[in-house]
């Protein structure tokens, strides 16, 4: 038994890990580096709250991955659980916080819910008027930079081949399973793993499937060092204030996200870069979680290629048209949490056929059009 995992982002490379872990040989096949696309422009949050709700068991067994990560990979890729706190502003904001506690309780996830003073009492200077907040103390954060190549890294060792800068051309079915050519040479195996994020509905739609996807790139930011006071991750309830969110690292930056709309991207080139013009604004929404960044200047901006699927949720499992090929694509800027978490199951199902973990509203023939 063997496999090819197309496309080396999180969700690619995570996998050959876990596949090869599990004694499957595997080929990790990316046209470019492994972890320069969307995940290293990723925000790098670490967090269960605001997920959809079904998604919440495969959300927590990524959390125990992230925090085995270092002894697991033998790199240290930054994670840190300092807590994941969301704020809100607004009675919108407090009925969403407050609907989202109660369904996530029966799912294993348990949040505190904080007043006005316990959020200016255990967190000042972060929020000053907001009206309530919750707060995950297990979540916290990764870097982006870091996990893809540290999951390449631990594959390789375990024997994984790992195909980096190729182009790749034809994707066909083949007597011994799939056969993937590429600038570098063909690879055949008898399973796929399609995990190439924006494009997956192009391979997808090799085997006869469709997705309504679409690609856009987020608009990040970085500033300069400040004192480090600011430990956990900060985010807001019901888009209050334009949905932005930011955290700082130990160096002090403090990185920021959201607040800005996403920027429409080709797939041909998977070029996207941030709008300079949009900035001011962006910066302005985040200073009611931060007043501190009026004053702060703003060193870095970047983007990468997401895709975003039609109704917001993921493609992974089973294709539904073509034994041995998977999908796990289009997690719709929400992914870096879950990525070590998709690696595993997508292991699981493909060397056992079979995971515990509820995918039935992540399959892809939910597309499908009837006869």
């Amino acid at each position: 038994m063997d496999a090819i995992v197309l496309g080396g982002g999180l969700m690619g490379a995570a996998s050959a890990f876990f596949l090869a872990r599990r004694g499957i040989r595997v080929t990790l096949i990316e046209r470019n580096r492994v972890g320069s696309g969307a995940t290293i422009a990723s925000f790098g949050n670490v967090r269960r709250s605001g997920r959809y709700i079904p998604q919440l068991p495969l959300a927590h067994r990524s959390l125990a991955l992230w925090r085995d990560a270092e002894a697991m990979l033998g790199r240290d890729v930054e994670f840190r659980a300092t807590g994941h706190l969301r704020l809100v502003f607004s009675q919108e904001g407090l009925a969403a916080m407050r609907s989202f506690v109660k369904e996530a309780r029966p799912w294993g996830l348990e949040l505190e819910e904080l007043t006005a003073g316990e959020v200016r009492s255990r967190f000042p200077g972060l929020g000053p008027d907001a009206i309530a907040a919750s707060f995950s103390p297990k979540d916290g954060s990764g870097n982006p930079r870091l996990i893809a190549p540290a999951f390449a890294h631990a594959a390789r060792k375990l024997g994984a081949d790992i195909v980096e800068n190729v182009g790749i051309g034809a994707i066909r079915k083949s007597a011994y399973g799939f056969q993937v050519e590429t600038s570098k040479g063909s690879h055949e195996a008898s399973m796929l793993l399609n995990t190439t994020g924006a494009w997956g509905a192009r391979i997808a739609s090799l085997f006869g499937e469709a997705v309504p996807i679409v690609a856009k790139g987020p608009q990040m930011g970085v500033t300069e060092p400040l004192p480090y006071r600011i430990l956990p991750v900060l985010g807001v309830w019901a888009h209050d204030h334009g949905g932005g969110y930011l955290r700082q690292v130990e160096r002090g930056n403090i990185v920021f996200g959201g607040g800005a709309e996403r920027t429409d991207v080709s797939l041909d080139t998977g070029y996207a870069k941030a709008d300079p013009a949009r900035l001011p604004g962006q910066l302005r929404s985040l200073l009611p979680i931060l007043p501190a960044l009026k004053n702060v200047a703003v060193i870095r901006t970047w983007s990468g290629c997401e895709g975003y699927v039609e109704d917001g949720l993921p493609v992974m499992g089973r294709s539904s048209t073509t034994p041995g090929l998977f999908h796990a694509f289009g997690f719709s800027g929400h992914g870096f949490q879950l990525g070590p978490g998709v690696g595993d199951v997508m292991a699981e199902i493909m060397a056992t056929g079979k995971t515990d973990i509820p995918l039935q509203d992540f399959r892809i023939e939910r597309f499908a059009k009837p006869n």
